[in-house]
């Protein structure tokens, strides 16, 4: 038995395959040798704020209590929308967080998840950003230099094409293929005279799609969402994984929703 606290699994592209690990109290758990066997996650009833170690009846913002949500830069509103980034304002929460993690390049790119969609990402999260969201095929079509711009960039894209994954769909199979180098032709060629107002940012038009496949032996038939918030025992059969899924007999968990909280796991 192992225990600790969830946090969201990381995850490494070998050989075109999505490694994933889970980490329990230091200890590294190599999930794709699970899979096909029968995994239990049993919850202790504790949530512990991942930034400042106190417990708090609610996980707020991936994992914070209440209080931290509130003061963090990395729970502003705009980490979710990034063309709200208010950093060249003088308002960032934390300046120096915002330094590190927001005025640093950034990429847009198109992915095939549940479908076509456009996305960004740091530079530094290629291609975790693509597995996290169980993307098949990803390419990278946009380098800017800090997040604002990325967020502005990606909102033009959204006009045009879905900036949103639907986990239900995604997690129903593979989608159907998308020829993703035709489709950034088609968006350069559509939005090319908007693309120009814009400074510092590199229009990446030879980049090759990154393909990525995932540990599953089946996907479910039917999506039936498991949470430890209903109940305090996951168990199942692990059939596979996929973005930051766990595809049970039973049903699907997102780990990512569970972060701060204690677990004990058997397998």
């Amino acid at each position: 038995m192992k225990s600790g606290l969830l946090e969201k699994m990381t995850a490494q592209l070998r050989e075109g395959t999505a490694h994933y690990q889970l980490t329990l109290s230091d200890e590294v758990i190599a999930m794709n040798e699970l899979v096909g066997q029968e995994i239990k996650i049993h919850f202790t009833q504790e949530i512990i704020c991942g930034h400042c170690g106190k417990k708090t009846k609610k996980s707020y913002s991936g994992g914070h209590c209440y209080p931290c949500s509130m003061k963090l830069a990395s729970c502003d509103m705009c980490i979710l929308k990034p063309e709200l980034c208010h950093y060249a304002r003088g308002t960032c929460r934390e300046p120096e967080w915002g330094q590190q993690n927001c005025m640093i390049p950034h990429f847009v790119y198109l992915a095939n998840s549940s479908g076509l969609k456009v996305g960004i990402t740091r530079h530094t999260q290629i291609p975790t950003r693509w597995i996290d969201q169980g993307a098949t095929d990803a390419l990278p079509i946009i380098k800017v230099t800090k997040r604002l711009q990325s967020g502005l960039v990606e909102k033009l894209f959204a006009s045009e094409i879905n900036d949103k994954t639907d986990w239900r769909k995604m997690l129903r199979g593979v989608p159907e293929e998308v020829d993703l180098e035709a489709k950034r032709d088609e968006l350069f060629e559509l939005l090319g005279s908007e693309l120009d107002h814009f400074s510092e940012i590199d229009v990446l038009e030879h980049e090759s799609v990154i393909a990525i496949n995932y540990p599953v032996i089946r996907y479910p038939e039917k999506i039936t969402s498991l949470s430890l918030d209903k109940t305090e025992i996951v168990a199942g059969k692990l059939l596979g994984i996929k973005g930051q899924y766990l595809i049970l007999d039973s049903g699907v968990m997102n780990i990512r929703n569970h972060t701060s909280y204690k677990i004990q796991m058997e397998y």
